[in-house]
């Protein structure tokens, strides 16, 4: 069982006098699956929970999502929930919003300062370590790797790298790293650098990609090349599972994005009526590797 993180932020809102219990969510692209399931968590909670949830796209631009949040704090949303595209860059949003007494919480990935209520997010560097140790099976021990990493400055990629490479060190020390570029979370950029990487190394054998649109990125780069190169993945969107079954990609490791959404919609309802937590709250989340035991 992976531990999940919950951090509440406040949210600043944009356009028409707000509801009296309005929460903002601020997520970092709706152009990627797994966070469009978030999204669509959070609002299943926020209607049950009958509070109104303002969500805004930032685009994975940092300079938008600053400006998003503080928006929402002079538009006194009571809680903000935010999934950042920056750790670092967020900080001064939220702590405008910690000035105006406004809860927040960050959701799958952590910021790097100001005061949260809770972090909700799926363990990792667990999860780094989950496709460390599969692929370490599956080569047999040995073999060369390429790392596709996400977004710099996001816990997401520093963390799924981290829980990677240190497994491979302590565990499989015959399974090397021979090439290591960010390709953004993106599936686009997934392509265009596993290309590139297929052009300037001649000897790989398995990819772990930080999320799936990545990795679903290098498997089109791969089938192109013809050679028999393994891909993980991280997140387990639809697409993935689906690669995965097919046998196109070797694996991924699942999180539970509409289960995050809910419950930071949750702890966000639950501090509206006055619960006030003493410090963050971590909370256990599932986190497994889906894998097809009938793929060659």
């Amino acid at each position: 069982m992976s531990r999940v993180l919950v951090v509440l932020t406040s949210l600043a809102l944009a356009g028409p006098a707000l509801a009296k219990d309005a929460i903002g969510l601020s997520v970092s692209t709706l152009n990627n699956p797994f966070f469009v399931t978030l999204r669509d968590g959070a609002k299943a909670a926020a209607a049950k929970a009958g509070v109104d949830l303002v969500v805004l796209d930032a685009q994975d631009k940092v300079d938008k999502q600053v400006a998003d949040i503080e928006d929402l704090v002079q538009r006194k949303v009571k809680v903000v929930l935010v999934n950042p595209t920056d750790a670092a860059a967020v900080v001064p949003a939220i702590e405008r919003a910690n000035a105006a007494k406004i809860p927040v919480i960050t959701v799958d990935r952590a910021a790097s300062g100001g005061k949260v209520a809770y972090h909700i997010a799926s363990d990792n560097v667990a999860g780094g370590k989950l496709a460390a140790d599969f692929l370490c099976k599956l080569l047999g021990g040995k073999g060369n790797v390429v790392e596709l990493e996400g977004i710099p400055g996001s816990s997401a990629a520093r963390d799924r790298g981290k829980g990677f490479n240190d497994e491979l060190k302590a565990r499989c020390k015959g399974v090397t790293v021979v090439a290591r570029q960010t390709a953004n979370f993106d599936r686009g950029q997934g392509l265009s650098v596993m290309e590139n990487v297929l052009q300037a190394q001649r000897a790989i054998d398995a990819v772990f990609a930080h999320n799936d649109e990545m990795a679903l990125g290098a498997v089109q780069a791969i089938q192109a090349s013809g050679r028999p190169i393994k891909v993980v993945g991280f997140d387990a969107t639809d697409d993935a599972v689906k690669a995965v079954n097919a046998c196109k990609m070797a694996a991924t490791v699942a999180q539970q994005p509409a289960e995050m959404g809910r419950l930071a919609v949750e702890k966000a309802a639950a501090l509206l009526k006055g619960t006030a937590p003493a410090k963050t709250e971590f909370i256990p989340v599932a986190l497994k590797l889906v894998s097809n035991a009938s793929c060659k």
